[in-house]
């Protein structure tokens, strides 16, 4: 199965997925019927019968991208929320020293400083 070079993989819902589990489970439908039928690989319904047995419906929700990045440009952060976005940038700035660089300038400007004192510039453009 697999997609296409050049195009996207398929999103599948949190019902989707629930349909196809419940039709496994429930209807005891073989993992290659449904791959044949519903254009799903196998093994990524297995994955999701798996999620399932362990967590339930809610286990099923994807939670791919970064969860603090609408949190960033919120002008109205709750306490518990802001305190969240300040952990995480501390978390990948501690990750980015334990690497041997640290961050200058903002944006366009920003460059990445080695510990020997080398600056690389983030942007492909730079001079």
């Amino acid at each position: 199965m697999g997609t296409k070079k050049g195009t996207k993989p398929r999103k599948w819902s949190k019902e989707e997925k629930l349909k196809l589990v419940l039709l496994h489970l429930n209807d005891k439908v073989p993992l290659m019927q449904i791959e044949r039928e519903y254009s799903v690989s196998s093994g990524l319904v297995s994955t999701w019968v798996k999620k399932y047995l362990n967590g339930g419906e809610e286990s099923l929700v994807s939670r791919s991208g970064n969860p603090y990045a609408a949190l960033h440009t919120s002008k109205s952060l709750s306490e518990v929320d802001r305190l969240r976005l300040i952990v995480a940038k501390q978390e990948i700035e501690i990750a980015r020293l334990k690497k041997g660089y640290w961050v200058k300038g903002v944006g366009v400007n920003k460059e990445y400083v080695t510990g020997s004192g080398e600056n690389t510039r983030s942007s492909k453009n730079s001079k």
